[in-house]
């Protein structure tokens, strides 16, 4: 897939919402992007659009979007059609700005001051449907993902997500079985929804560029994931992956259970290997060994 490139300077900051150019924002709220924030702010409105689009029609859609920055995508969100904007923001230097875009769109922006890894957003909802679409902070992309893949009771409370990641993240959580990229990121994403990369995002389009290519993932929750319990499906990919370069007859020893009638009455060979295993088969390991008294 190739990278989508930024476009020229000239036309990155055209606002046609009639809300200042971010570059002028950013500036004006002394907003430089802080490495211990993770933070790559996204400039190009007519790629923040793009992003907005990938997540569906809005028309009555509340929408949580995390690290909102000097709003770009809030803006984009808001512009096409979102009823609500609930928005998480840890950086005390980004809430003047976030407050100009709230008060261009009247009842429209929730701005919460805080951290995302802190931050349950059902208390906010009013009604839904509920979709999270964010350029999330590199460095809690993942653990936010898998809390929200986590969500109890199943289905969750969004209908998708659309976020992101590195490029090597976006790869991971659309993986196949077969591969070095395929882990337990990959089965907890496959047992529990349908991701898909839908386009990349060249480091230029960001202020200041990351080093790394990154991409837009497109996650729907499957209503009916096959039966397991996600905390043993957790351990037993948690036992498989972390000596992945062994047979699993070996690996699972971890488990503190001899893995062999394990592996027989999930029906796997064991002599294969963790990157081996489709969801299917973890999700019978871990019936089994939930069935031989795991708790």
């Amino acid at each position: 897939m190739s990278a989508q490139k930024s476009a020229p300077d000239s036309a990155k900051d055209n606002a046609a919402d009639g809300l200042p150019p971010l570059r002028e924002v950013i500036r004006r709220h002394d907003l430089s992007a802080r490495k211990s924030l993770g933070q790559n702010f996204l400039l190009d409105l007519n790629l923040t659009g793009r992003i907005a689009r990938a997540a569906g029609p809005l028309d009555g859609v509340t929408v949580v979007e995390i690290g909102p920055g000097p709003g770009g995508l809030t803006r984009a969100l808001l512009a096409e059609g979102a009823r609500r904007v609930i928005a998480v923001e840890r950086d005390e230097r980004a809430l003047a700005a976030l407050a100009e875009i709230a008060a261009h769109y009247p009842d429209r922006l929730t701005v919460v001051a805080g951290d995302a890894m802190e931050f349950d957003p059902r208390p906010h909802i009013d009604r839904g449907p509920v979709r999270i679409v964010a350029n999330l902070p590199y460095n809690i992309a993942t653990p936010l993902l898998i809390g929200w893949l986590s969500a109890e009771p199943w289905p969750p409370w969004y209908d998708r997500l659309v976020l992101m990641f590195q490029r090597e993240v976006a790869e991971r959580l659309v993986a196949p079985p077969g591969g070095k990229q395929y882990g337990r990121l990959s089965v907890l994403t496959s047992w529990r929804a349908q991701a898909r990369i839908l386009f990349d995002v060249h480091p230029s389009a960001f202020v200041p560029p990351p080093k790394v290519t990154s991409s837009v993932v497109q996650i729907v929750p499957r209503p009916d994931p096959l039966p397991c319990s996600r905390p043993v499906l957790e351990r037993v990919t948690e036992a498989a992956f972390g000596q992945r370069r062994k047979m699993l007859r070996q690996s699972l020893k971890s488990l503190g259970t001899d893995p062999l009638p394990l592996l027989a009455a999930a029906g796997i060979e064991p002599t294969a290997r963790a990157e081996d295993i489709p969801v299917a088969g973890f999700a019978a390991l871990a019936r089994e060994f939930a069935a031989s008294g795991y708790r």
